[in-house]
């Protein structure tokens, strides 16, 4: 066997015996039932949720769902996910087409840190996209230091409807949100 094609078949095996994060999809509205299977069998997953208020009984009730319906994101060995998956009909891999396949969405860390931490935030002041729904290539690539999303990396751009500039952090091929930054102390180019 050639070199290069040994060297890509072995980096393909240690890519796959590495925890990734997996974009995934709960059917039927079962991602808080998935990811307490996901959580009993001590699989890292991150269900994005925000406080909503409910009447139940006449009464008003706040409550957690799920920020963005049926998704979920599993942080796993991709031979560990696959006998999950296997037990679990209703969690599907999001998937994006390369070379005329489906092959699952694999979100970066740095990307899943940048969301997690935006997320996390209830403020109500989230706009969120669907892919392609923003042009990216507009914004400046940008760095927030200071306030409440110290560290946060984005671009930087207008958003459509919304009067200050937001930085807009992106989950290639699942969505994007925005979010405003006006209590950053500084925000740098990168």
């Amino acid at each position: 066997m050639p070199a290069a094609v040994h060297n890509v078949t072995a980096d393909k095996s240690i890519r796959e015996s590495q925890p990734q994060w997996f974009a995934m999809r709960a059917t039927y509205h079962r991602e808080a039932a998935v990811k307490q299977l996901l959580d009993m069998q001590g699989i890292e997953s991150y269900l994005p949720l925000r406080q909503v208020i409910k009447t139940v009984r006449g009464r008003k009730v706040r409550t957690m769902a799920p920020l963005v319906s049926s998704l979920l994101f599993v942080y796993c060995e991709r031979d560990r996910l696959k006998q999950f998956k296997a037990k679990v009909q209703h969690l599907q891999y999001m998937t994006h087409p390369v070379d005329g396949r489906n092959v699952p969405i694999i979100v970066p860390q740095q990307q899943m840190d940048d969301f997690k931490a935006v997320t996390r935030c209830d403020n109500g002041n989230l706009v969120f996209f669907k892919p392609g729904e923003l042009d990216l290539q507009k914004g400046a690539h940008v760095r927030l230091h200071g306030g409440t999303f110290d560290g946060l990396e984005g671009k930087f751009m207008k958003v459509t409807g919304k009067r200050n500039r937001h930085v807009v952090v992106e989950v290639k091929d699942v969505l994007a949100v925005a979010v405003d930054c006006a209590d950053a102390q500084f925000v740098e180019v990168l």
